[in-house]
């Protein structure tokens, strides 16, 4: 396809972080967007630039009668809808992020009944093999296998949710020849995320001038932050050139240490904590994650084009501009645990 004009497009969790942005996008480019939103961690202020242009429906998606309605008509599904948070979230609630699984089935199966012509899922690099990211090597797709045994050890039970969500994508592809395609989001963060993730968190703390400063780990652990809006640009491209769910990677390359990031922070905010603490018994996650961008390159033409000091910059404005410092101080453990 080359054009969204006119389209019929569902995002589901198109009220959340990446999925208003998404929704942004695919207005300003002509389509008619539906998000189906059951608001837990959405909001209705992430709209609020659209809310006039766009139909939103409010409801559970892993309940069959809703995913009919909101699927009724659509062309396109964005599937973006799903229980997730930061590390701490995914590490503490792993019964509710596997029900990943049962929403996504339900969303595909009744996108299916209804005639939609194709589905794109936003997967995750909590997919990839947890024990080869403990040294530096940029994780490429095919490091994940259906087909060889051993060939998946997904990290946290989010990550084999989302690892099950491609492997049911694939067989709707098969058995029903639906165009489908995957992106695997690496990081992503920017306006409008929540506490629970490592970079609004760290900003976070920054900002109520939390000191001594906490940092999870030893702060060497390293991730590849990518700014929301290449983010949402990969999804559009895989719905536009993909059809047989072939998984790409959305990641920068680099590796950047969450030390990094926490002194981008400070400078940014011109404040400086006296002592910082590294909680060296908090979850962590992989020592080490980058992606192989090769895939996204060679079937979508994307690479990132924001580097992590314009995003940082971008999402540390929208925080100070859209949150009072008091609000933070008083709040802070509980923005940081609660999605």
């Amino acid at each position: 396809m080359t054009s969204w004009k006119n389209e019929n497009v569902l995002v589901t969790g198109g009220a959340s972080f990446i999925g208003s942005h998404l929704v942004e996008e695919l207005v300003d480019a002509g389509a008619n967007v539906r998000v189906a939103d059951d608001f837990s961690s959405g909001e209705h202020e992430n709209l609020r630039a659209v809310e006039e242009e766009i139909e939103v429906l409010d409801g559970n998606l892993k309940h069959w009668t809703f995913a009919d309605k909101a699927t009724e008509k659509m062309d396109t599904v964005f599937h973006l809808a799903a229980d997730h948070g930061g590390r701490g979230y995914i590490a503490n609630y792993p019964a509710n992020c596997a029900t990943n699984m049962a929403l996504d089935n339900i969303v595909y199966e009744a996108a299916v009944k209804n005639g939609v012509d194709r589905i794109t899922f936003a997967s995750s690099a909590c997919t990839y093999p947890t024990d080869i990211q403990q040294e530096k090597r940029r994780l490429r797709e095919d490091m994940v296998s259906f087909d060889e045994r051993g060939g998946a050890y997904a990290d946290e039970v989010y990550g084999w949710a989302k690892l099950m969500g491609e492997r049911s994508l694939q067989a709707y592809e098969e058995q029903y020849d639906i165009d489908a395609s995957m992106v695997r989001i690496f990081t992503a963060y920017g306006p409008r995320e929540n506490e629970t993730h490592a970079i609004v968190a760290l900003m976070a703390k920054a900002y109520a001038e939390q000191d001594p400063y906490q940092i999870w780990g030893d702060g060497e652990q390293t991730r590849n932050f990518t700014y929301v809006k290449d983010i949402t640009r990969a999804l559009r491209l895989a719905a536009e050139n993909i059809t047989d769910a072939t998984p790409v990677n959305a990641g920068i390359s680099q590796y950047i240490t969450i030390n990094e990031v926490a002194e981008q922070i400070f400078e940014h905010l011109d404040w400086y904590p006296d002592n910082i603490n590294h909680m060296t018994d908090k979850p962590v996650g992989v020592r080490h994650r980058a992606a192989d961008t090769s895939r996204a390159e060679e079937l979508l033409g994307w690479e990132p084009q924001y580097t992590l000091e314009e995003g940082i910059s971008e999402t540390l404005d929208w925080y100070v501009n859209n949150r009072g410092k008091e609000y933070v101080q008083e709040n802070l453990e509980t923005l940081l645990h609660e999605r």
